[in-house]
């Protein structure tokens, strides 16, 4: 099992959960974080310090966003996501779509 970035990271892209991740598993895109899976240890240290609940374990995964497991794993191994270990600011209109649902056609590959 791994965990999973959902679509709430869509156009807000937080990145808190990178500072906590003792193997940086995650990957960074234009405007969407994922994990990899292959590298993720299942730890759950990311899960409460992402500010719009965007990352599950893949067990606990809502219904709606069971496609979000598939996306990971394929963003993850795409040349242009680059592992990101550090904090950035989120992007500029994050505020704008942190509550928003169904932003799958705005992400970015």
């Amino acid at each position: 099992m791994t965990h999973v970035v959902s679509e709430a990271c869509i156009r807000c892209k937080y990145t808190d959960c990178v500072d906590v991740c003792p193997v940086d598993c995650f990957r960074e895109g234009p405007n969407f974080l994922t994990i990899d899976p292959d590298e993720c240890i299942d730890c759950a240290v990311c899960i409460p310090e992402c500010p719009v609940s965007a990352i599950y374990a893949e067990e606990d995964l809502p219904k709606d966003q069971q496609h979000m497991t598939a996306i990971n794993a394929e963003l993850a191994r795409l040349p242009g996501w680059k592992s990101i270990t550090k904090r950035k600011d989120p992007l500029p209109d994050h505020e704008e779509w942190k509550d928003r649902t169904g932003k799958l056609s705005e992400l970015i590959r």
